[in-house]
């Protein structure tokens, strides 16, 4: 990346049938501003969706285990140290024999981030889970902060860090973004409110919301253009969806205030001029344009947002659903050009997920799904290492280089942080609905309970290591409910599908839905089958370096161990910026060709008996027979995911 109590008196409405929360559907009860934009799908609750057994399901309790680990005294201490609560008491809450590390270290300008990425996770596993302790550590956490809020005594001010930071950021001189951490908390407190029901969490966030109105409120337009010029996360969307909470016209002027005209207005006008921006301080922007679209109607941030997503996802993905190289967008298409120790910073990833969701309620089409399932499972889904539940900042494509995993308490990169979001909340975009009709845009085993209409959906299966999903229908009565099933554009081989074990002709082409137009009884069976079959990713500006997939899945050659000291393939505690520039000590004449002059890739790729989803290289290398493997099993390894082909 590059509190107290505070209320401004608002008394909040009910929800009208068509307000919403962050995404088109949830939590209607807890908002008060309808959407005006037009919406073809919905949302459902996370508390809708349990995540069944599966490799999602094991980050999940991974990451879970990971938040209540964190002491809360230890992730308040330098917000207490900020708010001058340091006394010569033993006894003293800020008395703390080992302080936070890494970003979170008192000495470190962007301390207090994690605690909002923080809030939002253990929100999300409760959401996801029912488990009482992650609501109750979010609540301890909640009411530290109104502590310190109230003890700072600064307008409804709160943060680790002064507000003399605030000052040198809008004064244009350096520091190191303070509205991107501030937005984690804003973001964390809302999280709370919206999936716990925390009414303290919307006070103390108020109160933070009448601060930066009085802050912010007096000054020029070239002021807060000024002020803009520094990374700010999503402002913008955590004040829209405030003000979707509340209604209140100051939480929506603050939103307007956070529009970064140079960035944006040329995405408005179809322009890509992405090269050499960071990307993930752009990214965010685009997230609360949707929203800002979403509640206001505005045209103009719905064209920005469309045009933003197709350009990144065809013209600066890598074949795993990352983007960037060194933290920044490069010119389109060259691929071939940066396969880097630094590539897909893991936050880009997660925020173009998050704007994914909005276009989808927008606009059902596939391809959003299938970009959602390509980031999903080959990004995040193995940005964690299943020993020991620690995460990755980059995913490098560099040949022969690993993942370098954070610790559990002296990293806190942002995209440790983002990581406790993503790993808790993977339930919230298997399903969409309608009216009546139903999504399944993911293959993942889950149950969900639509509770308005009177009917459960269980889904079992082990996709991808098969080919199958199974779907069955729980209802006390017939549902008149249209089915639609994402029929992915990469099974170009067709799919097989029953209804209660007979056939059912498929007549769509890959890369759309396939809809079942019927009324379910309880009982009711749907099998679908997507058979899987080899590929391969070609860079857009070098067809002769290449990834390979299976189905939906990027395959790695494992490369093994050596060369790998220290604490590798972990993070060194010594050097917080450890990741960025990381030497992997790539071992002289490591193999990263494969000769491809005849044949197609089953003849180069060969699958491996009894081991779904591997496969060897059939011509021999230097380093023997390559073994490849889902991209997100390459843990505590080298790998190479793109090859040169000769």
């Amino acid at each position: 990346m590059q509190v107290g109590k505070l209320s401004l008196g608002l008394v909040l409405g009910l929800a009208t049938s068509t307000a919403h929360a962050q995404y088109p559907g949830q939590t209607k009860e807890q908002t008060a501003v309808a959407v005006k934009a037009p919406i073809q799908a919905y949302s459902f609750n996370l508390q809708d969706v349990r995540v069944l057994s599966s490799p999602f399901k094991d980050n999940m309790d991974r990451e879970g285990k990971w938040l209540l680990s964190l002491p809360t005294d230890r992730l308040l201490h330098s917000f207490r140290v900020n708010a001058g609560l340091l006394t010569d008491k033993k006894t003293s809450p800020t008395k703390m024999p080992k302080p936070l590390g890494g970003w979170e270290a008192l000495d470190m300008e962007l301390r207090g981030h994690s605690i909002g990425h923080i809030l939002s996770g253990l929100a999300f596993q409760y959401a996801s889970t029912g488990n009482e302790a992650f609501k109750a550590k979010d609540d301890s956490l909640v009411a530290g902060l109104a502590q310190v809020q109230q003890a700072l005594n600064e307008a409804g001010y709160l943060s680790a860090f002064p507000q003399n930071y605030i000052d040198r950021n809008i004064a244009g001189t350096s520091v190191w973004a303070p509205w991107y951490t501030l937005h984690k908390i804003f973001a964390g407190l809302t999280d709370v409110y919206w999936q716990t029901g925390n009414q303290q969490a919307l006070e103390v966030e108020k109160g933070m919301a009448a601060w930066a109105y009085q802050k912010l409120s007096p000054l020029s337009q070239e002021q807060l253009a000024k002020m803009l010029r520094n990374e700010f996360g999503g402002m913008n969307d955590a004040f829209y969806n405030l003000y979707a909470i509340t209604g209140d016209p100051q939480h929506l002027k603050l939103a307007e205030m956070f529009y970064h005209k140079a960035v944006l207005e040329p995405l408005e006008q179809g322009q890509d001029k992405l090269n050499t921006l960071h990307a993930n301080t752009v990214i965010p922007k685009l997230v609360g344009e949707a929203r800002s679209y979403e509640l206001t109607g505005d045209p103009k941030a719905q064209k920005a947002a469309t045009f933003f997503w197709d350009d990144v996802v065809q013209h600066h993905t890598y074949a795993h659903g990352g983007n960037s190289d060194k933290e920044h967008f490069f010119e389109p298409n060259k691929i071939s050009e940066h396969l880097t120790g630094n590539t897909g910073e893991t936050c880009n990833t997660y925020n173009m997920l998050k704007l994914t969701r909005h276009l989808f309620t927008w606009d059902p089409e596939a391809k959003y799904a299938d970009y959602y399932e390509q980031a999903l499972y080959n990004h995040i889904l193995g940005q964690q290492d299943p020993k020991t539940g620690m995460v990755s900042y980059f995913s490098p494509m560099l040949p022969g280089a690993y993942r370098l995993y954070s610790t559990p308490d002296q990293s806190f990169w942002c995209c440790v942080g983002s990581g406790f979001e993503s790993h808790s909340k993977y339930g919230e975009a298997i399903y969409y609905h309608g009216d009546k009709d139903l999504y399944v845009n993911l293959f993942i085993p889950s149950e969900l309970n639509w509770q308005e209409r009177g009917v459960k959906v269980v889904q079992h299966t082990k996709y991808p290591e098969e080919e199958t999903t199974r779907l069955t229908i729980e209802t006390k009565k017939l549902v008149d409910m249209p089915l639609h099933l994402r029929y992915p554009s990469w099974a170009k081989n067709g799919v097989t599908l029953k209804v209660n074990g007979k056939a059912v002709a498929v007549r769509q082409q890959p890369g759309s839905y396939i809809t079942l137009d019927r009324k379910w009884k309880n009982g009711d069976k749907v099998e679908l089958t997507l058979p899987m079959s080899l590929r391969v990713v070609t860079t857009p500006d070098n067809p002769n370096k290449a990834a390979f997939a299976y189905g939906p899945i990027i395959l790695a050659g494992e490369m093994g161990t050596e060369g790998m000291n220290g604490t590798a393939p972990y993070h060194d505690p010594a050097d917080p910026y450890q990741y960025y520039g990381y030497d992997f000590h790539v071992p002289t004449g490591l193999v990263h060709t494969l000769s491809t002059k005849s044949g197609t890739v089953t003849d180069w790729l060969k699958p491996v008996p009894g081991q779904p989803l591997t496969f060897k290289t059939t011509a021999e290398t230097d380093a023997g027979s390559i073994t490849l493997v889902p991209y997100y099993k390459a843990h505590r390894e080298r790998y190479v995911v793109y090859w040169d082909l000769q």
